[in-house]
């Protein structure tokens, strides 16, 4: 791996996460939770701090941290998933870390494997797959059965920023266009209207479909919680863009949590509805594994006042605990409350007509040499 750019307790008390450090503006997270896998305890180096603030050390507590950037040469680019909580069996992802910074993204804790933190490391120090286009293509080629459908951003978000200028995701689906394989994309970004030439010439073939991850209409909550995301109001006019160009396109409620916004469900879904969603779907907060800690600093810097009360919600989601990860629960959790988010989205998905089954993809016309029809397939 090197370096390619850079740019600028489930007990009964609230839990305490560990001392942040300095606060980055525009970051999710300031904290170095310890790794499950590391050995080694690591410090801040301040070098890593933009060096334009070295000149006003006075704005040091607020100032800012470079993102930088590691090719990640990983000879595979698609996973094989067999929870029985997710619709999709494969997924790809073309970049490890994700930019977005999001306080809850229950991907944080990938980040170990790489002997790196689930905090601001995960945000900041980002791998990205060069070579992601051909792996796909390789990978698809070995096929001998044809797969149902590939999960685009199964883990991280495949329009984080980088994306912008690196495109492996716009490559990976012109291997996709050109095998006629469906594809399935969740993304809270704008930016995913990009590749609308592609998604009209995959739809002609019913090989696209797209969810617009929604949090809140509040855009000051946005900022914080989700800091480098779209904005609600881009990420509307995302769906909105989407389907006025017949691209079929649904809403994803993710992640609903109490005290924060799952009051909010009916306005999320007439919003949706109104700029032209076809479907809806929802999970609840996950907080695996140094989750827990980035979220619970999160509460402490940016809702002090309502802390216990969120808290205490989320443990009756969870039958007291913050978490459990038993399949079947984790994604909707338990209990009444977890039974009245359940019937409040029900109510207002049939209210708005988005409680229909989403049509399925087509993967009829799969073509596992990617159009290369002169060339034999070797397996």
């Amino acid at each position: 791996m090197s370096n390619v750019m850079s740019s600028s307790p489930e007990n009964s008390r609230s839990p305490t996460p560990p001392n942040p450090g300095p606060h980055f503006v525009g970051r999710g997270s300031s904290l170095e939770p310890e790794s499950r896998f590391s050995k080694q305890v690591r410090e801040l180096d301040l070098d890593e701090v933009d060096r334009s603030l070295q000149e006003e050390p006075e704005e040091f507590s607020s100032g800012k941290i470079k993102t930088i950037f590691y090719e990640d040469l990983s000879r595979s680019i698609v996973s094989d998933n067999d929870s029985p909580d997710l619709s999709f069996r494969y997924s790809l992802n073309p970049y490890r870390g994700c930019e977005h910074g999001c306080a809850y993204c229950y991907a944080r804790p990938t980040h170990e494997y790489l002997d790196l933190n689930a905090g601001i490391d995960f945000e900041t120090r980002l791998f990205v797959k060069p070579n992601a286009a051909a792996l796909f293509k390789e990978w698809i080629r070995k096929q001998k059965t044809t797969p149902d459908f590939i999960a685009f951003s199964g883990v991280t978000d495949c329009y984080q920023p980088i994306e912008r200028n690196l495109q492996l995701t716009r490559a990976c689906l012109e291997v996709a266009l050109a095998a006629r394989l469906p594809i399935r994309i969740v993304t809270k970004n704008h930016l995913v209207t990009r590749d609308l030439d592609l998604f009209r010439k995959m739809n002609e073939h019913g090989l696209i479909q797209v969810g617009i991850s929604l949090t809140s209409l509040d855009q000051e909550l946005t900022r914080t919680l989700e800091p480098r995301t779209g904005s609600p109001k881009a990420r509307l006019q995302a769906i909105r863009e989407l389907s006025d160009n017949e691209i079929p396109v649904f809403t994803m409620l993710a992640p609903i949590i109490p005290g924060i916004n799952d009051s909010s469900i009916p306005e999320l879904l007439e919003a949706a509805k109104e700029a032209g969603a076809e479907g809806a779907t929802y999970t609840v907060l996950r907080l695996p594994w140094s989750v827990e800690p980035v979220f619970v600093n999160w509460l402490e810097e940016n809702q002090p006042s309502r802390k216990e009360a969120i808290i205490s919600g989320i443990r009756k989601l969870r039958g007291g605990k913050l978490y459990n990860s038993k399949f079947g629960e984790r994604m909707r959790g338990t209990g009444i409350m977890a039974e009245q988010i359940h019937q409040t989205f029900q109510i207002f998905a049939r209210k708005h007509g988005l409680n229909k089954p989403f049509p399925k993809l087509n993967n009829s016309q799969f073509d596992p040499t990617c159009g290369a029809k002169k060339q034999r397939r070797l397996f």
